[in-house]
């Protein structure tokens, strides 16, 4: 205020000095007319007062550039400040001559706020780059991850340090991978998607359900969904997001389920034992005795139940066996063609009782493939299986193998029933899942394919489907043949094994 009042006084000051300017101008004129002319006083002090009022227009001129400079100079500092403004000098202090103190002190003022506010700023997009001090982000619920380009950690909430059981601070700067310990129940994981995604598109999401999470020590372990959004060249350097829906609970009662259903069939397996044994005793003792054409149909139909009977135990089990990491395959060479008419005879009887005929093409001089003989059986049993029980009224079903274009065996089974909805296709090989529309009238597990995929993966091979709504369905699945596995995957001539635990570890450094 002291500057203020300062700049008020010189200000009077000023005025003061035009008043008496402008009056001591008046009477110097006017009493220099009266000896220099012979005017009237009434002339004289007219033009006086003309004169005078000239020279005091020129003095207010010169006065309000002095009252204006304060104002010019802020104003001057503001533009000089301004982000947008450019090439607008900083004023000089020392040309002004009215209220110099007071505005230097304003200047230096605006100088510290313009200073604050910068650092301010800045200080908030670090604050939005980092996102620990992000609200949203810590208070979520889920748990949330951020990677870099890098697939480094950069950032994890407290919801996913509880959830995995590592402190937030030291998974940060940590490889994604090193932290997350991800199984994935098909070949489609994670790390996969990733890899494609920074090489094809500029942004990408992407989710996965029953995903397994394998924690250390004590913590226990996780069954969830998982969420990822890619974006490339986030300028904060958070390229990848991952959220996880925990489902553990869910998951693990249906894990649960098979392993009770599991033990419940595994007392079946020997009065089943028991039971077929009977029956080929029946066939072979009393078959050609029996001549009623009703009592052969009997007969036919036991032994087919029978075997359906002894397929869904070997379900149950090898389900229960994949979950828990206990299948284990030895591939042999073996004879393809053989192989699978073998297999096709014993699964014959039951097309029969249903009046379908199962037709086989076979192509010629195929090589021996590299098989499980009793999985890759259950694979071709449960696929016949279900083509005849979803024939509908069709009475033929196409069973065809052949070399395909990339080297490998191919062989489909085609039927021409029901067909499969669109909707239903993404989730037919998850396990338990069955069409809604026909489960009522139609028996079965929702784990026959679910199995048979796991079992085709583990040799090596793939599955896929093809179906129209009514029109029928074809599954096809693909084996090696033995001459293209390497040396590495061939310990010896004779036999090698592999596991078919049905999870695909998310990483090349982690798969089994």
């Amino acid at each position: 205020m002291d500057r203020l009042d300062q700049l008020r006084g010189q200000v009077r000051l000023h005025l003061l000095r035009l008043v008496v300017i402008q009056n001591v101008v008046a009477i110097l004129i006017f009493g220099a007319l009266q000896e220099l002319t012979e005017l009237g006083n009434v002339v004289c002090m007219a033009l006086a007062l003309v004169l005078s009022g000239i020279v005091a227009l020129l003095s207010i001129g010169i006065v309000t550039k002095l009252l204006m400079q304060p104002i010019q100079a802020l104003w001057q500092t503001i533009l000089h400040l301004s982000p947008d403004e450019h090439g607008v000098a900083a004023p000089r202090i020392e040309d002004i001559k009215l209220g110099q103190e007071l505005v230097d002190s304003l200047i230096s003022q605006l100088y510290q706020l313009v200073n604050v506010a910068s650092q301010a700023q800045t200080e908030m997009q670090l604050m939005a780059g980092d996102l620990r001090h992000n609200f949203i982000a810590q208070s979520l619920p889920l748990p949330l991850v951020i990677l870099d380009e890098t697939e480094t950690i950069r950032f994890a909430n407290q919801a996913a340090a509880a959830y995995i059981g590592i402190a937030a601070e030291e998974m940060i700067g940590r490889n994604v991978y090193m932290v997350l310990d991800m199984s994935f129940p098909s070949d489609e994981t994670f790390d996969k998607w990733l890899k494609t995604s920074k090489v094809s598109s500029a942004t990408a999401a992407s989710s996965w359900e029953r995903v397994r999470l394998n924690v250390r020590d004590d913590h226990p372990s996780r069954l969830f969904d998982l969420a990822a959004y890619y974006n490339r060249g986030n300028p904060e350097h958070n390229e990848t997001m991952l959220v996880l829906f925990d489902h553990t609970k869910e998951y693990s009662q249906d894990d649960q389920a098979v392993s009770f259903i599991a033990l419940s069939v595994h007392e079946l397996r020997t009065p089943l034992t028991l039971l077929r044994g009977y029956i080929e005793v029946f066939e072979d003792e009393l078959g050609k005795d029996i001549t009623d054409p009703e009592l052969k149909g009997f007969m036919q139909k036991m032994h087919a139940q029978a075997e359906q009977l002894t397929a869904f135990v070997n379900n149950i089990l090898n389900v229960a066996r994949i979950d828990n990491d206990q299948l284990e395959l030895k591939l042999h060479s073996e004879d393809w063609s053989e192989t699978l008419k073998s297999s096709i005879e014993m699964l014959s009887l039951r097309a029969k009782v249903r009046d379908i005929s199962l037709k086989c093409s076979i192509a010629k001089d195929l090589p021996p493939v590299a098989v499980d003989r009793l999985s890759i059986r259950e694979v071709i049993n449960n696929l016949i299986d279900n083509a005849i029980k979803y024939s509908g009224t069709s009475k033929t079903i196409e069973i065809k193998t052949f070399l395909n274009k990339e080297g490998l065996i191919e062989t489909s089974i085609q039927d021409f029933g029901l067909g499969i909805s669109s909707s239903i296709l993404p989730n037919l090989f998850s396990k338990f899942y069955r069409d809604h529309r026909n489960r009522a009238q139609i028996g079965g597990t929702g784990l026959g394919l679910y199995l048979s995929k796991a079992i085709v993966a583990a040799h090596g091979g793939s599955m896929s489907v093809n179906s129209k709504e009514g029109e029928g369905s074809t599954f096809s699945f693909t084996l090696m043949p033995y001459d293209m596995l390497t040396k590495n995957q061939r310990p010896n001539d004779s036999e090698i094994v592999r596991g078919a635990h049905g999870w695909i570890k998310n990483h090349s450094l982690y798969r089994r």
